[in-house]
């Protein structure tokens, strides 16, 4: 068992919150019990996750999607039943975003590059004034074939990949979620392969004029391995059972 507030602090500082820029509340949005026993991990905040983990008995929810986005909401409806749910039980929430995005060790694009086998990671991608990703060139060319197999078996989710790159992967770029806005940013930087989670319909003429691959492993499936990383740390950090709960999402 541990205090709430002293895994609270912890993450607050291991993930350089009050330094980022963010549309989301990071850190506690809702308090709950004072104590923690165990704390359930999941990518985004949902009733499914909520229910899943009352009846895991968990005093803490941490995710990567939370519930406060910097507008404020009316509580009804399905908005209104998570709050009820989260006091009733006694459960607090946490939630870090760009935070978990951007993070050198655990974050979710650095996570990616590791499951590569990518070294040397620099910073790429810029967001509304924060780099979020990472880039990277191999030391030796990897198959694009190969790559896709890695990211479906990795993350388990269908990859959907516009191959009018390179075959042999030197360079590439990883930004995870709804970053395929930012695909020029992989372009100006004359990468062989960009990867993110959504697609867009733009992509594939953009991809093709530019001869650059593009993959899209979905939104949700894209940002596990931040989370998976997250729920590792604090089993070693802390006394408390964790649990990570799938609520599949192939988007």
């Amino acid at each position: 068992m541990e205090q709430r507030e002293k895994i609270v602090s912890f993450l607050n500082s291991y993930l350089d919150i009050k330094n980022i820029k963010d549309s989301s509340q990071n850190g506690l949005q809702c308090e709950g019990c004072e104590n923690v026993k165990k704390i359930v991990f999941g990518v985004s905040m949902s009733l499914k996750l909520i229910e899943k983990a009352i009846k895991e008995k968990a005093d803490m929810i941490i995710v990567h999607h939370g519930l406060l986005w910097g507008r404020s909401l009316i509580f009804k409806g399905p908005h209104k039943k998570k709050l009820e749910l989260l006091f009733k039980n006694n459960i607090s929430l946490l939630g870090y975003h760009l935070p978990l995005d951007k993070h050198i060790k655990i974050g979710n694009n650095a996570q990616i590059m590791n499951y590569l086998g990518a070294k040397q990671l620099k910073p790429f991608g810029l967001y509304d004034g924060e780099t979020i990703g990472f880039k990277s060139a191999f030391s030796k060319h990897k198959s694009l074939d190969g790559i896709i197999k890695t990211l479906s078996e990795k993350l388990s989710s269908k990859i959907a990949c516009l191959e009018f790159g390179p075959k042999k992967i030197k360079t590439l770029g990883v930004i995870s979620g709804g970053a395929q806005s930012m695909f020029t940013q992989a372009i100006d930087a004359n990468l062989d392969l960009y990867i993110t989670g959504e697609i867009s319909e733009f992509v594939q003429e953009t991809a093709r004029e530019n001869n650059i691959n593009f993959i899209s492993a979905g939104h949700y499936n894209s940002e596990k391995p931040g989370i998976w990383a997250l729920e590792k740390l604090i089993k070693s950090k802390f006394k408390v059972e964790t649990k990570f709960i799938d609520v599949p999402n192939p988007i």
